[in-house]
C-alpha cells in the first residue's frame, strides 16, 4: 500500500499571488491592442522564478518525458518537478506510476534527477530501503518486529501521473483534476499525427541563457522570422497561417508551407514518409502548439518535434529537443533524420541567440515592458495566462478561450 500523504483536490489550498506588482501584471490583461509585456521582474528576479517553481512547475500537470523511456516492467527514471523531482516506475502490470523522489527513511533521493535504471525493485541507495513497483515498503532493515512499526504506513508517496500521446504528465501538486479537463479539445488537434506511435530517432540537449517564458513567447511569433530565419521563411511563408482559440491550458497556431515544399527541411523536401491519418490540409500545415507550462510540440506532415523545458534559473533553461517519425520512415534502409533535425537545429540557435540577447536587454533596471504587434496575438495568449496564474487564478482546467481581440 502507497503512503496516504496525500491531499484531495477539495483541499487544495488557493494559490498565492506572485511577489510582483499587482498594477504591473493587470497592464499585460488589458485587451489585444492596449496590452504591455510582464514586468521585467518576471523574468530576472529570483523570487518569482521560486514562485514559478511551486505554483507552474510543482502545482498542476508538468510534462517529465516521454513514454518510450519507461518502457518495460521495472523500468524507472527520476526527472525535476517544481522545487523536487519524481521517480517514474513502470509496474508488472504495464501501469506507469509517479512517486514523488524521496525515501520514506530519511529523505535521500531514489534515484538521482535525470538517471535511469531496470530492476524488479526500487531499493534506496542510502540505508536499502526496499518497496515494490507498487510502492509499497517491502524492507527495511533493522524494522522487522519493530513494536508500533507499520510497513504499510510508510510506502512511497505517489502522484498523479497520466500518459497523453506518448508524453508522461505528472501533476506535482497532487491536487489537479483529469489532464484531460485541462487540455479540452487539444487531443482532436493532436490525434491524427498519432505521436505515441513516432519512433524518436533524434535528440539534441540545449542550455539557453534565458528565462524560460522568453523562449516560449518567442515560439509563438513569426513576427520576428523574416530578420532571424532565412531557411525557415525558404519553405514556409512567416505570415501565413492563424492562431487556434480553443478551451485549455495551451496556446497554438498553425503555418503553411510553401508551394512546391513538402516539410520543413532545408530544402523542402522530406527524407520520410508522410504521417498516414493527416488529410490533403494537414499534408501541407505545420501546427505549433505549447502545452502549458514546458511542451512545446511543432507538428509537422512527415515529423514531430518537441520541445520540452526545464527551468534551471531566472535566466537559464535546458531544453531537450526531440525529433519523432513513422516506425515505417526509421525502418526504410538509409533513412537518416537529418533533414529535420539539420533544419532546426540551425533555426533552434538562431531563437536561442536572439532568446539570450532579450534576457541580456531585461537584465538592465530600465528595462521597461513593451507593446504587442497584431502578429504577436497567440504571445498575448500565453501572457495572460501567465498573468492570471500570477495573479493567483486558475490556469489549469479553466475549461475557457484565451483569444485575443484587437482593440
Amino acid at each position: 500500500m502507497v503512503s496516504q500523504d496525500f491531499v484531495s483536490p477539495a483541499a487544495s489550498p488557493v494559490r498565492p499571488p506572485a511577489p510582483l506588482d499587482e498594477a504591473a501584471v493587470q497592464e499585460s490583461l488589458r485587451p489585444f491592442g492596449s496590452s504591455r509585456m510582464l514586468p521585467r521582474a518576471a523574468y530576472v528576479d529570483p523570487d518569482v522564478f521560486a514562485w514559478e517553481q511551486k505554483h507552474f512547475f510543482g502545482g498542476g500537470w508538468l510534462c517529465v518525458g516521454r513514454s518510450s523511456q519507461t518502457p518495460a516492467a521495472g523500468d524507472m527514471r527520476a526527472e525535476p518537478v517544481g522545487e523536487g523531482s519524481v521517480l517514474l516506475v513502470r509496474g508488472d502490470d504495464g501501469a506507469l506510476r509517479a512517486f514523488v523522489n524521496f525515501c520514506r527513511h530519511r529523505g535521500h533521493e531514489l534515484l538521482p534527477c535525470g538517471a535511469s535504471a531496470q530492476a524488479g525493485v526500487i531499493i534506496c541507495p542510502y540505508h536499502s530501503w526496499t518497496y515494490g513497483l507498487t510502492g509499497n515498503l517491502r524492507a527495511a532493515a533493522g524494522f522487522k518486529n519493530r513494536p508500533g512499526f507499520d510497513a504499510g504506513a510508510w510506502g512511497l508517496v505517489e502522484l498523479p501521473v497520466e500518459e497523453w500521446h506518448g508524453l508522461v504528465f505528472v501533476a506535482g501538486s497532487g491536487t489537479s483534476g483529469p489532464l484531460a479537463e485541462s487540455l479540452g479539445t487539444l487531443d482532436e488537434l493532436i490525434a491524427p499525427h498519432e505521436v505515441g506511435r513516432l519512433v524518436v530517432r533524434g535528440q539534441h540537449d540545449y542550455e539557453i541563457a534565458a528565462n524560460w517564458k522568453i523562449l516560449t513567447e518567442n515560439y509563438h511569433e513569426c513576427y520576428h522570422c523574416p530578420q532571424i530565419h532565412p531557411e525557415l521563411c525558404k519553405v514556409s511563408p512567416p505570415k501565413s497561417g492563424e492562431n487556434y482559440s480553443a478551451p485549455g491550458s495551451w496556446v497554438g497556431g498553425w503555418m503553411d508551407l510553401r508551394d512546391g515544399m513538402t516539410t520543413m527541411s532545408l530544402d523542402g523536401i522530406s527524407r520520410g514518409v508522410p504521417l498516414r491519418k493527416l488529410d490533403a490540409t494537414g499534408l501541407r500545415t505545420v501546427i505549433y502548439v505549447n502545452v502549458f507550462p514546458n511542451v512545446l510540440l511543432s507538428l509537422h506532415p512527415d515529423y514531430v518535434m518537441t520541445h520540452r523545458l526545464t527551468p534551471l534559473a531566472a535566466d537559464r533553461t535546458r531544453v531537450e529537443c526531440t525529433w519523432a517519425f513513422a516506425p515505417e520512415a526509421v525502418d526504410a534502409p538509409g533513412f537518416d533524420p537529418g533533414y529535420a533535425v539539420d533544419f532546426w537545429d540551425i533555426t533552434n540557435q538562431q531563437d536561442w541567440h536572439a532568446c539570450e540577447s532579450v534576457q541580456r536587454g531585461l537584465s538592465s533596471p530600465q528595462a521597461i515592458p513593451g507593446p504587442l504587434s497584431a502578429e504577436e496575438d497567440a504571445v498575448y495568449q500565453f501572457v495572460t495566462m501567465i498573468a492570471r496564474g500570477y495573479l493567483g487564478q486558475p490556469v489549469w482546467n479553466t475549461g475557457s478561450p484565451t483569444a485575443a481581440t484587437v482593440g
